[in-house]
């Protein structure tokens, strides 16, 4: 870049260009939600049949154009942003240089060359002449550089090393420009959307890359705003974020949404556009990756006949699946489990509506590892009631999709019974559950591990809940997941009003007492058939492996009318089983209208 383009840069046009990006980003996401909680989810409230479904598929895809324009537009305005913020730096080099130029008597002419006065010490009874000196090399020439400091120590006008120093800063501020134009004109390009107007696992894919390479190039922008607090809790997460200007709110949620939509006391709407981001950008990826997986490994044939082991015959007909279809299919499976997850989040979205069911809210979510994901049914910061629900052994983001159904199930049961106050019901798969029941679920550091986020995650809906009145929160855990309640109650807080444990095998403590919430206000339900219980205790319970099925606990001992480890949140024909009605009446406040076992008759033994 010249001296010329450089003098008549100006930064605020493009950081005007940005607002405008902004403000469509803005705009785009609000339609987005328009269409997904308003509109789409009236027509499902209301209306059935093919015209409807039509309906709904073409506004998802609208939803997702929305989406990818809010996204896109938000990135475009943090890279204006970043490029005017490197100019304008540039800019100010330059200035300060021709400033101190003309100060020393100096005059900078427009190919940036420094003419410099007569000065110095009479040489033959003359005073050393002027002269011109050129932009230096020396911010990519260390030699020359070295030559020219030589050459200013022996002129005999002490005005050319002036100039010599003028013109290497001027030098310098060029090639900044220069360098910050050439940075940023290919990320600039790449935000250009293709022209076939749909929005396709390959845009989200590039959507990814666009993001990694807006947030490389904008580091010295991203550094230069105020910088989230570095292992803080979520009252200084949400001072920060309340301190932020709207530019530099988007310039986040642009370049780091997987940072934002992790922080515990950030507003839940924040952290699902930033999650809902993450979520979109991951899933084209993983179908992508699928896709090429399915072309490396063509599906084998999938029957072949049946041959009789001891006979070696082939009854005629009789086709089984074959070994290598199976061992095929159990790959492909694996190929693709994150995206079953990712799938299932999006079914979610898609059901806002379908029988009065709110809006969801992705309050968490990364494909490290198993994966993670913190699912809301109702905005958490503005209900009356809360509850959060952490699964037990073998939870993942691969099967996420039968723990966020259990929450939609107690949404629906605790909504009825709220007498019109609002209910939101959270997934929180916020930990690397145990992977193995036999393995794995005897070991209790993955219950210690675990706890601390947790506990994180309750004080951050403490930090972000706006009504005037603090919500009534249940915590509802189910197996491992009780476990790891008690972990967090054990070395931290819960913040809870009510626990409810199911199919608990040990909370690692040794009385109702001894958690977190007032007397009377653990609940707990074993039912007919479920073996985890009393197998867990001997890892997991308190003192005499003490657990809270057991009457010296301490619990309130609801009654089920569910069978086995898995069945407590059934639903049957005519609405929820007692043992889900009994989990949404505690969620609801109405321990007193709870259906209890009878205490064990202490005479048992002698009838």
């Amino acid at each position: 870049m010249d001296l010329a383009a450089l003098k008549a840069l100006k930064p605020s046009e493009y950081q005007e260009a940005a607002d405008g990006y902004r403000a469509t980003s803005e705009m785009a996401g609000k339609a987005r939600e328009a269409i997904d909680n308003r509109i789409s989810a009236g027509i499902r409230n209301q209306l059935s049949g093919e015209t409807a479904k039509a309906a709904l598929r073409e506004l998802k895809e609208l939803s997702k154009d929305f989406h990818y324009v809010e996204t896109e537009c938000a990135l475009a305005g943090t890279a204006l942003n970043g490029f005017a913020f490197d100019m304008a730096a540039a800019k100010r080099k330059l200035e300060a240089a021709m400033e101190d130029a003309r100060a020393a008597g100096c005059t900078v002419g427009a190919d940036g060359s420094v003419t410099f006065p007569a000065g110095g010490k009479e040489v033959d009874g003359k005073v050393p002449d002027g002269g011109t000196v050129r932009v230096s090399t020396s911010p990519t020439d260390p030699t020359a550089a070295a030559l020219e400091r030589q050459a200013a120590g022996i002129h005999p006008n002490p005005n050319y090393g002036k100039a010599m120093g003028f013109a290497d800063r001027i030098g310098d501020a060029l090639k900044e420009a220069t360098d910050a134009d050439t940075k940023w004109a290919p990320k600039l390009r790449a935000l250009k959307a293709d022209d076939d107007l749909v929005v396709s696992d390959k845009d989200w894919a590039d959507a990814k890359s666009d993001t990694d390479g807006v947030r490389g190039a904008g580091k010295g922008y991203m550094d230069s705003l105020p910088q989230p607090p570095q292992h803080a809790g979520p009252k200084d997460n949400a001072a920060w974020w309340k301190g932020l200007t709207d530019e530099q709110r988007s310039a986040y949620l642009a370049v780091h949404p997987d940072a934002v939509g992790a922080l515990d006391g950030l507003p839940a709407t924040v952290r699902d556009q930033a999650n809902r981001t993450v979520l979109d950008e991951a899933r084209g990826k993983a179908q992508l990756d699928y896709d090429a997986w399915l072309k490396k490994h063509p599906e084998p044939e999938r029957f072949g006949p049946y041959i009789d082991p001891y006979t070696g015959a082939m009854p005629k007909g009789l086709n089984v699946e074959t070994q290598e279809w199976k061992d095929w299919d159990a790959a492909r499976k694996n190929a693709r489990k994150s995206l079953d997850g990712m799938n299932a989040i999006q079914t979610r979205f898609d059901a806002t509506g379908t029988n009065g069911l709110p809006e969801a809210y992705l309050l968490g979510f990364s494909t490290e590892g198993d994966g993670r994901a913190i699912i809301a049914n109702g905005n958490p910061d503005t209900a009356d009631h809360q509850a959060v629900y952490v699964p037990g052994t073998t939870a993942e983001l691969a099967n996420i999709d039968g723990n966020i159904d259990r929450m939609v199930k107690v949404w629906h049961a605790a909504h009825d019974e709220a007498d019109g106050k609002s209910v939101s019901t959270i997934t929180w798969l916020g930990y690397d559950a145990p992977d193995s029941v036999i393995k794995d679920a005897p070991y209790e550091h993955y219950a210690y591990d675990g706890a601390p986020a947790f506990d994180k995650f309750l004080d951050g809906l403490d930090t972000t809940h706006t009504g005037d009145t603090h919500p009534h929160r249940t915590v509802i855990a189910h197996s491992y997941g009780t476990t790891l309640v008690g972990a967090a109650a054990q070395t931290g807080h819960v913040s809870a009003d009510d626990l409810v444990f199911a199919g608990s095998p040990g909370v690692k403590v040794s009385s109702a007492g001894e958690l977190d919430v007032p007397k009377g206000h653990v609940w707990n339900e074993e039912a007919d058939g479920d073996v985890v219980p009393d197998l867990g205790r001997w890892g997991h319970g308190g003192d005499r492996f003490i657990i809270p099925s057991d009457p010296d606990f301490g619990a309130n001992q609801m009654t089920t009318d569910t069978e086995g480890h898995s069945g407590y949140w059934d639903e049957t024909s005519q609405g929820p089983t007692q043992s889900l009605k009994n989990q949404a009446l505690v969620v609801v406040g109405k321990g007193d209208d709870v259906a209890l076992k009878p205490p064990p008759d202490p005479w048992a033994h002698v009838k």
